[in-house]
């Protein structure tokens, strides 16, 4: 029955932190907001999460998680080449960028990656370093550098899409792929003229 009560409290905290981070600037929502939101004891958050960043962790894993885990796990399986890899990682910000509530996730993304929260991600995917031995030709720390550059020209972009007026096109998402395939690929000390 404890256990039960915990993950209720654990949900209620999340949805609360989602209604009101996705109205409200990353920031301006406080621990207290989110307790209270989720007619929870003060120190709930702290309890079950640790920190605000904890949980804002949490809620994307949960919440953006599913959208990235299967295709990802079927290109990893198969040793996919990197352009089979970026449509694997951008097709799910297409799809939340056409969505309203996908866009508001997208923002609090960019919100929480691009304030350089520091946290404890839990699923893989969300962990820089399962990314470098996607690119076995590359040193480890350079295919990390390259992934990070990636991520944040991806969730720059998607981060800023608020509106259907600012959707990207096909041919944005298009470029947007190309650049990401000829940056992650690119040779070590490779020039183009």
């Amino acid at each position: 029955m404890a256990d039960k009560i915990s993950t209720d409290t654990r949900e209620r905290l999340l949805a609360a932190a989602e209604r009101l981070l996705l109205t409200r600037p990353y920031d301006e929502v406080s621990v207290r907001g989110i307790c209270s939101e989720a007619g929870a004891n003060a120190a709930a958050v702290h309890y079950h999460f640790g920190s605000k960043d904890a949980l804002v962790a949490a809620l994307l894993e949960v919440r953006l998680g599913p959208l990235w885990a299967d295709r990802l796990a079927t290109v990893t399986a198969e040793r996919a080449a990197v352009p089979a890899v970026v449509d694997a990682v951008i097709e799910p910000f297409t799809e939340l960028a056409a969505d309203p509530v996908g866009r508001l996730h997208l923002r609090l993304l960019a919100q929480f990656v691009f304030g350089r929260r520091t946290t404890a991600w839990h699923q893989p995917w969300f962990q820089l370093d399962s990314w470098t031995g996607l690119l076995p030709e590359l040193s480890k720390q350079e295919s990390r550098r390259r992934w990070m550059l990636a991520f944040d020209l991806i969730i720059t972009r998607f981060g800023r899409v608020e509106t259907e007026e600012r959707d990207m096109s096909e041919q944005a998402v298009e470029s947007l792929r190309e650049f990401v395939i000829a940056g992650l690929t690119t040779p070590v000390g490779g020039r183009t003229r």
